[in-house]
């Protein structure tokens, strides 16, 4: 091959993540016809079969999954590129893929990222929320929140900052019951969060020198955090609750916070980034963004 036609490759890459010529074209903005036509071309070039169609989803062949690695990466690179040169006006633009907890997100990200296309208009959000971890390489992310605590990763994290965990249940749940210890929370009711490695063992420290650690009564096990939450007010046991989540339903009342001299393990917030040379306006203005918010609402999460 003499030369390539970088727009073929862009074409045959978003066939394959939308595994459908049809949005692939729609995503891109252009007519199927025009992608089946150059995908197919590129198929001639290369003198090997890209893709499996079938009556309802496109698959790529063996070779067309080795392509499409190297694609992600060469289009990347071009994207940074252009990224880089725009730099000089420190406008941020393009799209912004961003994957986050449901919790978090929800309550922080999903509101920012609304601010954040009206401050900058040319550029979009694409707000990913799942409790479970997202590739971000693979799902071309261009930047994660992580809750809790960060494990060894050749990926580039920045603090953004910190949240306590809180003991919390709806009103009357122990109103009933004598809870002067941690110990005393063992027979009670709990809900377990399901996302967590470890939902039912917690270690409470009370003036940095006194620990007891308690497994919970499990009767209820819910996968989100959220749902964790609503379950909680709902009445249905204790719950263990990041405070950035619960502050204001214990301010209305609706939740209340359990042995509040018992501390729980606190927790970091981070932003992690893909490794790369260089890091676009549009992620560094977010970041930025973020942790202005995070310094004007910290005295609402309690203290750290």
């Amino acid at each position: 091959m003499e030369s390539i036609n970088l727009n073929r490759l862009a074409y045959f890459a978003a066939v394959v993540d939308a595994a459908s010529f049809t949005r692939a074209a729609d995503r891109l903005g252009i007519t199927k016809t025009v992608v089946s036509q150059q995908v197919a071309r590129l198929e001639r070039e290369l003198k090997t079969s890209l893709l499996v169609r079938t009556t309802r989803r496109v698959e790529p062949t063996e070779a067309g999954r080795m392509l499409h690695a190297r694609c992600i990466m060469i289009l990347r690179e071009a994207e940074n590129a252009f990224a880089e040169l725009a730099q000089t006006n420190a406008e941020p633009m393009g799209l912004l893929r961003i994957a986050a907890p449901n919790d978090y997100g929800s309550y922080m990200l999903a509101p920012l990222a609304a601010a954040f296309s009206k401050k900058f208009p040319a550029c979009s959000v694409d707000l990913m929320l799942a409790d479970s971890r997202i590739d971000l390489v693979a799902n071309q992310i261009d930047l994660s929140i992580r809750v809790g605590w960060l494990d060894d990763s050749a990926l580039q994290a920045r603090r953004i900052g910190s949240f306590r965990q809180l003991l919390v249940a709806a009103p009357g749940v122990v109103r009933k019951r004598a809870v002067a210890r941690p110990v005393d929370l063992a027979p009670l009711p709990f809900i377990a969060n399901g996302a967590l490695k470890e939902p039912l063992q917690w270690q409470f420290t009370k003036d940095d020198f006194e620990r007891q650690t308690v497994r919970m009564n499990q009767t209820l096990t819910i996968n989100t955090t959220p749902a964790v939450m609503a379950a909680t007010i709902a009445g249905a046991g204790l719950s263990v609750l990041p405070d950035f989540l619960v502050v204001n339903e214990i301010k209305a009342g609706r939740l209340v916070h359990i042995l509040p001299a018992w501390m729980l393990p606190a927790g970091g917030i981070h932003a992690v980034y893909p490794a790369a040379r260089f890091r676009p306006p549009k992620v560094t203005a977010f970041v930025a963004m973020l942790m202005e918010e995070h310094k004007r609402t910290s005295p609402t999460m309690g203290k750290r």
